[in-house]
């Protein structure tokens, strides 16, 4: 017997239709709850309004002023209140938000800015290794130049990474293009593949490229 008794009060159509239409509704649920839909976009409501916009795009500065560890360290950072206002000082102090940025360095407090973007903490990430391998900031983090406020672009699924290491030669740029608001290169496959040879590029897909 493949269906129970009582399924015969029912019929066979309506039975696979139970069954079919369940299924979907766990593959939806699932599809829809994953990473590709509960993080992509997420922008949060900061402490202090910051506009990358402005601070790249209109005034020309560049992310490694302020995110000093990108080159040289496994995270980038965020500056401390002390590098802010060393501008600020003397640029719109009476800003109601740099009057807010001005009370935490008083205070000896850290700015408490809500991070925007986060592995999970069994997943290992280098931004020095993909900086100086020649991955622009672009490629994980969209055109945060022309972001008001920071949102998140991509999944950072496990699914997005393999992606990009199985074909790393849709993102390579050359080293002085890391921070450039670009895309991709012009010819950026053929591009990719030659800096692919002379960055000695070979990207790992087994487990603990990432697990450690």
């Amino acid at each position: 017997m493949i269906f129970p008794r009582w399924t015969n009060l029912l019929g066979p159509v309506a039975v696979v239709t139970v069954i079919i239409g369940s299924l979907a509704s766990i593959f939806v649920i699932w599809y829809w709850l994953s990473d590709n839909h509960l993080t992509v976009g997420y922008q949060p409501v900061q402490p202090i309004k910051y506009s990358h916009k402005l601070h790249v795009t209109d005034l020309g500065m560049d992310c490694r002023y302020c995110h000093t560890g990108a080159e040289v360290s496994p995270v980038a950072g965020v500056p401390s209140s002390d590098v802010c206002m060393g501008c600020h000082n003397l640029i719109l102090p009476a800003s109601p938000e740099i009057m807010k940025l001005k009370q935490y360095q008083e205070s000896g407090m850290p700015v408490p800015w809500k991070r925007v973007h986060k592995l999970p903490e069994y997943a290992y990430f280098d931004h020095s290794v993909h900086i100086n391998k020649g991955v622009g900031c672009v490629s994980c983090h969209g055109r945060v130049d022309q972001m008001a406020e920071v949102r998140q672009e991509q999944s950072l699924s496990m699914s997005w990474c393999l992606d990009c290491h199985k074909a790393p030669e849709k993102v390579l740029r050359e080293k002085h293009l890391i921070t450039a608001a670009l895309t991709s290169m012009p010819n950026q496959i053929e591009q990719g593949k030659k800096l692919l040879e002379s960055y000695h590029i070979n990207t790992r897909i087994d487990c603990s490229a990432c697990h450690r």
